[in-house]
C-alpha cells in the first residue's frame, strides 16, 4: 500500500518561469538515469526481494522516496512553465530575444502535458522500462544502484551549473545531497551483504569451478599503449595477468549460407582485395 502525502519532500519553487530550463530538467525525470528510473528500479528490486527485513526495507524506503523526487521535479517543471506558451509567446512577438529563448522550450510540454512535465527525457524521448535493473541478486543490483545514483548526481550537478535561479538551485542542492547519501548507502549495503555471508566479491558467487580456468585471471591488451598494465590494483594485487600480445582463439566469424527465401547476397568463394583469390587475379591482370 502506498499513501500520498500532499506535501513535497523539499520545496520546488523557482524565482521566475524559465521554459527553456524546464525542457532541460526533463532529463532528471525521464532520462535513463532520471528519478523515474531509480523509482521503478528500486520498486521492482524490493518487490522481487526474497529476504524480508533490513535489505528489503532499505530498498523500499529508497524507492518510495524516489517517487517523491519525481513529484518534486514535476512540480518544478510546471512552475517553470508558468505563463508559457500563451503569455510568453505574446511577449515574444514584441521581443526578438524572448522569441529566441522560447525556441528552446519543449512544445510537447504545452501540447501534450498542458504546461506540465512529461514522462520523457530532455529530447522528448519517452521513459523506457528497459532502463531499470532488478535481477534478484542483491549484490549485482546494489552495484547497479550505486552507478545509477552516481550518473544521476552527475547530471544534477551539470544542471545545477546551468541555472542562476535561487529556487531551482535550492531544490537541486537537496537532490545532490540525497544522491550522495544514496551512493553511500548502496556501497555500505554491499559490504554488509558480504559481512552477512550472503554474497562475495563476484556476482553471482557460483560456477567458479565450471568456468574456463585459463581465462579467469587475464586482461587482454587490445588498445595502443602499455599503460594499462601499470595498474597494480587490477594486476599484481588482484592476481590478474596482463596479456600484452593476445592471439584470437576462434576461427573466422563467417555467417552461414542464408535461407534462399530471405534473398541475402551470398557467394561461396570470396573474391575481394586481400584474399588469396583476389591477389592471384591481380597478379594475373598485371602479367597480361
Amino acid at each position: 500500500m502506498f499513501r500520498h502525502t500532499k506535501l513535497l519532500q523539499f520545496e520546488a519553487k523557482p524565482e521566475k518561469p524559465d521554459p527553456v530550463y524546464a525542457h532541460k530538467l526533463q532529463e532528471l525525470i525521464g532520462g535513463a538515469f532520471g528519478e523515474m528510473t531509480v523509482t521503478m528500479q528500486y520498486l521492482f528490486q524490493g518487490w522481487n526481494c526474497r529476504i524480508e527485513g533490513k535489505y528489503k526495507d532499505l530498498i523500499m524506503d529508497t524507492a518510495t522516496e524516489e517517487i517523491g523526487h519525481v513529484e518534486m521535479l514535476a512540480t518544478m517543471v510546471a512552475r517553470l512553465l508558468e505563463g508559457a506558451p500563451a503569455t510568453a509567446t505574446a511577449e515574444a512577438v514584441k521581443d526578438p530575444v524572448m522569441a529566441a529563448v522560447l525556441g528552446g522550450m519543449d512544445p510537447q510540454q504545452a501540447i501534450v502535458a498542458s504546461g506540465g512535465a512529461l514522462p520523457a527525457d530532455s529530447n522528448g524521448y519517452p521513459w523506457n522500462g528497459k532502463y531499470i535493473v532488478a535481477s534478484g541478486n542483491l549484490l549485482a543490483d546494489f552495484r547497479a544502484n550505486a552507478a545509477a545514483e552516481a550518473q544521476g548526481r552527475l547530471q544534477t550537478a551539470r544542471l545545477y551549473n546551468m541555472t542562476d535561479d535561487p529556487g531551482v538551485k535550492a531544490m537541486l542542492k537537496f537532490n545532490l545531497a540525497r544522491d550522495t547519501v544514496h551512493q553511500k548507502q548502496w556501497l555500505a549495503a554491499i559490504e554488509e551483504l558480504k559481512a552477512d555471508g550472503l554474497e562475495d566479491d563476484i556476482a553471482p558467487s557460483a560456477l567458479f569451478d565450471e568456468e574456463d580456468q585459463t581465462h579467469n585471471h587475464t586482461i587482454w591488451h587490445l588498445s595502443d599503449g602499455p599503460d594499462g598494465a601499470k595498474g597494480t590494483s587490477w594486476t599484481t594485487d588482484a592476481g590478474i595477468e596482463y596479456l600484452m600480445d593476445p592471439e584470437p582463439l576462434g576461427g573466422p566469424g563467417t555467417a552461414p549460407k542464408p535461407d534462399p527465401a530471405l534473398y541475402g547476397t551470398y557467394a561461396p568463394l570470396q573474391d575481394a582485395k586481400g584474399t588469396a583469390k583476389g591477389k592471384a587475379k591481380s597478379l594475373k591482370n598485371k602479367l597480361t
